[in-house]
């Protein structure tokens, strides 16, 4: 391998994912970039991965968690593991093109305030559908709710081209994030209290605080098949959902109006949890309920935890938050009552 170009550690948190690592690891292996690792996480499994990995591709590093913990603490313990310039968190249900990774490296090569990168995500099983977890890159309303180009709550678009610009965004996909390390580890990686899901968005929001820049890189192109830890609908998923997105609220929002943003978006959950009830889905009403029963409980170590951010922040010299990527209205309101629901229906005045 050639030691010209930055060395990238391309590591997949797996557990139980034995199925997938044989559909979606070959594409991995066919990367075409000249430095690179793959690693395999295993988080506890117990389908056989272990014994499984090393004999099918040797060539596979496995690193064993010792438990499963989770897809925050699971990639913390591996990538305290793992020497790199920059690391790829990579869903074991994604494949990729080819020559994915040269054009996420020379994004990140050109300007060392770029800390993180997505390529373009499509969906694996219709691939002229955007991929619902992260599409052409991430924005955050003023409610704090995630959203994407390409993607607007439930309405995937289809990919004709219409997001093939390189942009800023305010966080990029936990099913394919290229990474510093060194960022990675400054600013404390994933929250392990999260376990599960929005806990790259919790940590893209932590690097644009700290000034940074996130891109989405077209050019790149990844196919993931979504659900492989846990399907959509299921109430697991929704109070994870609806829990942590009032912990990253808590912990990143402006400080000039972190705490009316939290207010309105708990009066907004209730919107939603209505919602669910009316349609029939009682497990997602309880899941809203649960998790906003969880959150307050805990709210005073939350606004610890915030202010161990910001104080962090603060020590390490870094400037005023980097606000691009994030959308001065509500997503809510445009997308149900305005009845936007593609992002090129979006006014682009309306973003920071």
């Amino acid at each position: 391998m050639s030691s010209q170009k930055p060395f990238v550690a391309i590591v997949i948190l797996s557990w139980n994912g034995r199925n997938y690592l044989k559909e979606y690891l070959p594409s991995v292996l066919k990367t075409e970039y000249s430095n690179y690792g793959v690693y395999v996480a295993d988080n506890d499994s117990t389908d056989g991965t272990t014994e499984w990995l090393p004999k099918a591709f040797p060539e596979v590093k496995l690193i064993q968690t010792g438990y499963n913990a989770g897809f925050a603490e699971g990639y913390n313990i591996a990538l305290k593991k793992i020497e790199a310039d920059y690391y790829v968190l990579l869903n074991q249900d994604v494949a990729v093109d080819s020559r994915w990774l040269d054009t996420l490296v020379q994004k990140a090569e050109s300007d060392n305030k770029i800390a993180a990168c997505q390529p373009k995500i499509l969906a694996y099983k219709k691939q002229s559908h955007f991929e619902y977890a992260g599409a052409a890159g991430g924005f955050i309303d003023r409610w704090g709710y995630p959203f994407c180009r390409g993607r607007i709550f439930d309405y995937n678009e289809a990919d004709i081209g219409q997001y093939n610009s390189e942009t800023e965004i305010a966080w990029g996909s936990g099913a394919c994030l290229f990474i510093r390390a060194n960022i990675y580890h400054e600013l404390g990686g994933l929250d392990k209290d999260f376990f599960a899901h929005m806990e790259e968005i919790d940590l893209c929001w932590r690097v644009k605080n700290a000034g940074y820049r996130l891109y989405c890189c077209p050019d790149s192109v990844v196919y993931h098949l979504g659900g492989g830890s846990l399907n959509y609908g299921n109430p697991r998923k929704t109070f994870l959902n609806f829990r942590n997105n009032l912990r990253m609220i808590a912990k990143n929002a402006p400080k000039q109006n972190w705490k009316s943003t939290l207010v309105i978006r708990l009066f907004l959950d209730q919107l939603s949890a209505f919602n669910y009830l009316i349609s029939g889905h009682l497990g997602d009403f309880k899941a809203v309920w649960k998790a906003h029963y969880s959150f307050l409980s805990e709210l005073r170590k939350w606004i610890q935890r915030r202010q161990e951010i910001w104080q962090m922040l603060s020590e390490q010299g870094n400037k005023k938050p980097n606000k691009a990527g994030f959308y001065k209205k509500s997503i809510v309101f445009q997308y149900f009552a305005m009845k936007k629901k593609k992002f090129s229906d979006l006014q682009k005045d309306d973003f920071y």
